[in-house]
């Protein structure tokens, strides 16, 4: 695909702890890479891939294919950057909340990033998915699975256990979020469709395939 050449720019956004591993996740999907020396980011930084998605058709088939520019942004964990990265909240489309299954701290901190999405997202209940990084650790891990998975449960999200280093579920993590944020679109577009009856007009139907950037405001 070449620059412009896409039928959706999707924004998603990496939270969390400080050393959790967004920079070492986001770098390991979109470059297929693993450098242990990444030094902490300072505010915002951000990343981008193309892929193509395909849509579900009757049956189980595969539907249409989607053209997908995604702009992966990186934020700073430091309470000090917060109110930098809390602005990008709302521009964001989906959210991938990391967590450092060597650190129960940074578990414990899920539910404050939690929180801070409800107040700022772009709605109240936003596409996220929770991730376990680190899982490559298994000596030194704090964090139970059910632990996690409980606390998923609670907010109706997914949960990934993944690992930077090795590549383990990174791409199904992004790939599960994506989809989710499709469907989302997909049901909003259905939303605003008028019928063509409506004062004899012709309808009012979004053109869903060719607008470069989509965003739902559910």
């Amino acid at each position: 695909m070449t620059d412009g050449d896409y039928d959706y720019l999707i924004k998603l956004l990496a939270l969390g702890d400080s050393g959790v591993g967004k920079t070492t996740f986001l770098y390991r999907y979109t470059d297929n890479k693993f450098n242990p020396k990444f030094i902490t980011t300072v505010g915002i930084d951000f990343r981008e891939k193309r892929v193509v998605y395909n849509t579900q058709g009757q049956n189980g088939s595969t539907g249409k294919a989607f053209k997908v520019h995604l702009q992966l942004w990186d934020t700073a964990g430091q309470e000090r950057f917060r109110s930098l990265t809390t602005a990008f909240f709302r521009d964001a489309m989906g959210f991938l909340l990391m967590f450092d299954l060597t650190s129960q701290q940074s578990f414990l901190n899920v539910r404050n990033w939690m929180s801070q999405l409800q107040a700022n997202a772009y709605c109240e209940n936003p596409d996220i998915v929770l991730i376990g990084n680190k899982a490559d650790l298994p000596d030194q891990r704090e964090v139970n699975e059910r632990q996690a998975r409980d606390l998923a449960e609670k907010y109706s999200i997914p949960y990934f256990e993944t690992s930077a280093a090795t590549g383990q579920d990174v791409e199904k993590a992004v790939e599960t979020l994506l989809d989710l944020i499709m469907k989302r679109m997909e049901q909003c577009v259905e939303k605003t469709h008028i019928p063509d009856t409506v004062n004899g007009s012709s309808s009012g139907k979004l053109d869903g395939e060719k607008s470069a950037e989509k965003k739902c405001a559910c």
